[in-house]
């Protein structure tokens, strides 16, 4: 596996970027911030927006762009190729060459997901908070 060096910042993730993902990247990343104020932040070597916590990201990778959601699961009725996977309740689109992508639902999927985290909470404080033990038997 080739070593990557993470983008500076955010507008530069995106100008590194060609050809199909370019203008994929760029259509989601307009949806999202027009959706609703979120703050937007290099991590994990791909775009992440915070309100409250982790809420959506955008990953371009050699032959797919990833639109995920921290809180994914709880929207696959709002938009079924929400695919569930890794921690938390995360799931992802991912988008390949000559997908169809609606600015619009990309936006409604953000407000949505934002909304979530504003109602439960920071969704990675869960994984952050100490194991509780048992109490002891005397």
């Amino acid at each position: 596996m080739r070593k990557v060096v993470p983008a500076a910042n955010p507008q530069v993730y995106v100008d590194a970027l060609s050809g199909w993902q370019a203008a994929l990247v760029r259509k989601l990343r307009a949806a999202v911030r027009r959706a609703k104020p979120a703050d937007e932040a290099m991590k994990w070597g791909h775009l992440v927006y915070f309100a409250n916590g982790p809420v959506a990201l955008i990953r371009a990778e050699e032959s797919r762009v990833l639109f995920g959601f921290w809180r994914g699961k709880r929207l696959v009725e709002l938009e079924p190729r929400l695919k569930p996977s890794g921690k938390y309740e995360m799931a992802t689109i991912a988008f390949k060459q000559g997908d169809p992508v609606s600015p619009a639902k990309a936006a409604h999927l953000m407000r949505a997901a934002i909304a979530l985290n504003e109602t439960m909470g920071d969704p990675t404080a869960a994984a952050k908070a100490p194991k509780r033990r048992g109490r002891a038997r005397g």
